[in-house]
């Protein structure tokens, strides 16, 4: 049996598998038990993910990020599902090896992938395994909204569709809010730019969410664009392999004189409270607010997750990586805290 003695840093807990559900022939969802003691811990929003520590014997763990499928609002436990991906070692360890009463290392929920109001109209789109999120913010917006929501999921085959019976009992139960539109690449072919567009035409004032492989997010971006969907009502999840450790306890921070002397000065918004800080410039905005013992969402801090996207309000910074972030993201003020530093002498961000 797979079992965890005991977390490898103060973020993270273990947590018991209570089910491995067999989704299709390459995808399984994993149920978690959450302690009542950790249940404050471990709410979530719809369409946010868990951080799994997975175990490797070349290199002790992996970090994988996976999508709760399970809504926050129907589900009585949290569900991530994985999917098998070729090559990777991540998806394939956890579909090979675990089984119900194992135990999993897990960091709290995290991501920024969900609506704002549950109450506006959605339309959705999601090839193969990115049905997770999308799930969750679907039967979420079903369950506590009152908009109407659009499905268009990709796949290649009727196989493949995960999710597929409660997808149809979902929307045969709510005909009038719920639009379920299939598209297999077995019949139809890969969907193209053309084809994406004209589906997603009548629905120009959905806001709309995607998850799926880059080249159909990709074409997802450019139809909406053609039609004249705004890119601020248009929201994309991207998931990357973390070469690090988010596992590990941040080290204190170490500033000498000079950095001290030349640090910037930022107000932090946080959960409503505000937070003025030092920020030397060598430091990023997660670093110093970890250091002070501020309770900053973070995942991967390497810039591929998205958690830590934050807003400028005041002030300019420069970042390491920001290639998850759009152009239109960054021209609207949004930034890295994991990899932001100060390039002006005094700062305004909010989360």
């Amino acid at each position: 049996m797979t079992t965890v003695e005991v977390p490898h840093g103060s973020r993270s807990v273990v947590l018991r598998v209570a089910e491995v559900i067999t989704e299709t022939a390459d995808a399984r969802s994993l149920v978690f038990e959450v302690p009542s003691d950790l249940r404050e811990r471990f709410a979530y929003k719809p369409g946010q993910f868990l951080t799994l520590r997975i175990p490797s014997d070349r290199t002790g763990s992996v970090a994988r990020c996976y999508s709760l499928a399970s809504s926050p609002h129907t589900d009585d436990q949290p569900k991530v599902t994985v999917k098998r991906t070729e090559g990777g070692y991540g998806s394939n360890w956890l579909c090979d090896n675990i089984r119900a009463g194992h135990e999993l290392e897990v960091l709290p929920p995290s991501g920024v992938f969900t609506p704002a109001d549950l109450d506006e109209n959605l339309l959705l789109f999601a090839a193969g395994s990115g049905i997770t999120p999308v799930m969750s913010i679907l039967k979420s917006a079903i369950a506590r909204g009152t908009g109407r929501i659009v499905l268009i999921y990709a796949n290649r085959d009727p196989e493949s569709v995960i999710f597929a019976a409660e997808l149809r009992e979902l929307a045969d139960k709510h005909p009038q809010r719920l639009t379920v539109i299939h598209w297999l690449e077995q019949l139809q072919g890969l969907p193209s730019v053309a084809s994406l567009a004209a589906l997603s035409r009548p629905y120009t004032e959905h806001t709309a969410f995607l998850c799926g492989p880059k080249p159909f997010m990709d074409g997802v971006h450019q139809a909406l664009a053609e039609i004249g969907v705004p890119r601020n009502r248009t929201h994309a999840e991207i998931f990357n392999s973390l070469a690090g450790d988010p596992f590990a306890d941040q080290a204190p921070v170490e500033i000498s004189d000079e950095e001290a002397a030349d640090a910037a000065t930022v107000e932090v918004e946080l959960d409503g409270e505000v937070h003025e800080l030092k920020w030397p410039r060598k430091q990023t905005l997660v670093d110093i607010m970890l250091d002070k013992g501020l309770d900053v969402p973070y995942s991967c801090q390497e810039g591929e997750c998205g958690s830590c996207a934050c807003t400028v309000l005041e002030g300019k910074v420069e970042m390491d990586n920001s290639e998850i972030l759009d152009p239109e993201d960054i021209e609207n003020g949004y930034i890295l805290g994991c990899q932001a530093h100060p390039l002006t002498d005094r700062l305004r961000i909010q989360f």
